[in-house]
């Protein structure tokens, strides 16, 4: 690279390549002073160099880490003028953008400025840079003893939502952290204390969908007035068992139940809003205990999680398994834990890959579709607390005891540090790549909803 520079600077623009001569009698020789040369725009042509650029940038995330892309850029451009120039192309910031960090939505002004912001705020959690805020509602339109009890938390871009006990979800804007919404299903009859507790939330920016436990699914505007919501499908608690997790993607919902032998995944097309798939046999071990989950506050029986889009994976105590969305229910992929068990709320999954944890607080990271172990780390005295997971695309946090602690996945399962601020007992948690958000509660059995801000600083 220094010699490229060197040459350029001596005002061969082709980075030395033209310095290679001709034969001539089995002797090189110097090129002739009138002899044509060819154009830097020649020899190095602005797509080429922007494939370089995205090859070296994608190269170095790959093998140091998605932070290393940035440096590994910065040498590119340093080699000389004409490298420089092709840095103030968007097109080569938008490529970079969706190859390194997987974004294919602009967020700011430019697609450099959406690179750097992406870089910014991974490094702000690499070096715990945060703002931590309590997000704040009125509660005085609360009537039951369970309605200030978070079950579920879910992140997009630009809102929070939080799903509660009595069927309730609120709506928070991130950028001025202020609870703008509340959505509530239409009355129903209940099948127990917990039936229209909200089991889980799809959010996009213009559509929030969510479910509670009894198998109905409703569906809300983002920008709607009022509480007002449309309820999309019926739930068969009798025949089906209870929700205990659901999740989705732009083109699916996926349910997972607990209750009934053979009915564990249900998958509904959302464009259509019909279902697509029902069966499986992951819960079939929990069908009791799906239905005390009804009437009794219960540990989870189940966790379930969208990856790749096309990739729905599911955990249990005994079993995760990997479905594939687009083949009605086809097992792409099954990890076992006979001996130990698995603390079902130490599981979670991204794009990628998984985390699961034993009982005994032995954590490993694997991908989804081929099940390769990518790193492995222990949570200390797991089996004493109740303990909490969650992971984005660079990190996996656990919550132990109130502690927030932090591993980073790309590195071996190296770990970070943990937050400042001491939880309670966590109720639900949920991240991205720029916020944290963690529902705790009390003896009263009010949560707290805390929010940690990694790219605002």
């Amino acid at each position: 690279m220094s010699s490229s520079s060197s040459a350029s600077d001596n005002g061969d623009s082709s980075g030395g390549l033209s310095s290679v001569a001709g034969r001539s009698g089995g002797v090189f020789e110097a090129p002739s002073p009138s002899r044509p040369r060819p154009s830097a725009s020649d020899v190095w042509p602005e797509p080429f160099l922007e494939s370089l650029a995205v090859q070296v940038a994608v190269d170095a995330s790959l093998s140091a880490g998605l932070v290393e892309a940035a440096p590994a850029l910065a040498n590119v451009f340093r080699v000389c003028t004409m490298w420089r120039a092709v840095s103030r192309s968007d097109h080569l910031w938008q490529l970079l953008s969706r190859q390194v960090w997987g974004r294919t939505r602009l967020m700011h002004d430019t697609w450099r400025d959406e690179f750097i912001y992406r870089h910014r705020t991974a490094r702000n959690f690499q070096t715990r840079s945060y703002v931590h805020v309590t997000l704040n509602f009125d509660p005085s339109d609360v009537d039951e003893p369970d309605s200030l009890s978070c079950r579920c938390l879910r992140l997009s871009d630009l809102y929070l939502a939080a799903g509660f006990a009595d069927g309730t979800v609120r709506l928070f804007l991130l950028n001025s952290r202020l609870h703008i919404r509340t959505l509530r299903p239409p009355p129903r009859d209940r099948f127990g204390r917990f039936s229209r507790a909200v089991s889980g939330i799809v959010i996009s920016d213009l559509r929030l969908v969510f479910a509670t436990m009894d198998g109905d699914i409703h569906v809300a505007e983002i920008n709607g007035v009022g509480s007002h919501t449309r309820t999309v499908f019926v739930g068969d608690i009798v025949n089906d068992g209870a929700l205990v997790d659901f999740t989705g993607c732009g083109r699916y919902w996926v349910g997972l139940f607990a209750g009934v032998p053979g009915r564990a995944f249900h998958i509904w097309d959302c464009i259509n809003e019909e279902t697509t798939f029902v069966g499986g046999s992951l819960t079939d071990p929990e069908a009791v205990m799906g239905w005390h989950t009804l009437t009794e506050l219960t540990m989870s029986l189940g966790r379930l999680q969208i990856s790749g889009g096309e990739t729905a994976v599911a955990c249990t105590r005994w079993r995760i398994m990997a479905i594939d969305l687009r083949n009605q229910g086809v097992i792409i992929g099954e990890d076992e834990e006979q001996r130990r068990g698995l603390i079902v709320t130490g599981f979670d999954a991204n794009d990628q890959v998984y985390v699961r944890m034993d009982s005994r607080g032995n954590a490993i990271v694997r991908r989804v579709r081929t099940q390769e172990t990518v790193c492995e780390f222990r949570v200390s005295r797991a089996a004493q607390r109740r303990v909490m997971g969650c992971v984005n695309t660079l990190h996996a946090l656990m919550c132990a005891g109130g502690v927030m602690r932090v591993w980073d996945v790309q590195r071996g399962g190296e770990y970070l540090y943990s937050f400042r601020e001491r939880v309670g007992e966590v109720d639900a948690i949920v991240a991205n790549d720029r916020h944290v958000a963690v529902a705790s509660s009390s003896s009263t059995a009010v949560s707290t909803i805390h929010l940690w801000d990694f790219g605002a600083l």
